[in-house]
């Protein structure tokens, strides 16, 4: 892992409920943006959010929003700490699915991101001990 301080994202497609947790550089040069909302790039939501009816109506649902007032700022956006935790939720039962394990076993996550990310809340360092990203203290 290289020690660059890279953003961390959650995109969400409502209509496919769909909810991916990426980098900047993730969203940038991998196919993030085709996986969860099925187009090329993110120029394209603006026309998917006009065009794609279906889309639009889950939008408005999910955020209880008008249909003229839906930003891309909806749909990705700087990932929270608390969104993190549902994250590191999602990789133990997934640990847990592959080792076919109980809740008593002990599950191991490898550092998903770099070492040091940004959240909402601020700078995050993981932390080998409990397999979380700790706000980082200015020392």
């Amino acid at each position: 892992m290289n020690n660059s301080i890279e953003t961390v994202y959650i995109l969400e497609n409502p209509e496919k409920k769909i909810t991916r947790f990426a980098t900047g550089s993730q969203i940038r040069y991998e196919d993030v943006i085709k996986e969860v909302y099925g187009v090329a790039s993110i120029q394209d939501l603006p026309m998917m959010i006009q065009f794609n009816k279906g889309f639009h109506d889950s939008i408005c649902e999910r955020y209880g929003i008008i249909g003229n007032k839906i930003s891309i700022d909806r749909l990705i956006r700087i990932a929270s700490k608390d969104e993190l935790l549902l994250f590191k939720k999602q990789l133990v039962e997934r640990s847990r699915e592959e080792i076919k394990g109980t809740m008593e076993q002990v599950i191991t996550i490898p550092c998903p991101f770099n070492a040091t990310i940004r959240l909402q809340e601020g700078i995050f360092e993981w932390n080998d001990s409990d397999f979380s990203y700790d706000l980082k203290t200015s020392a």
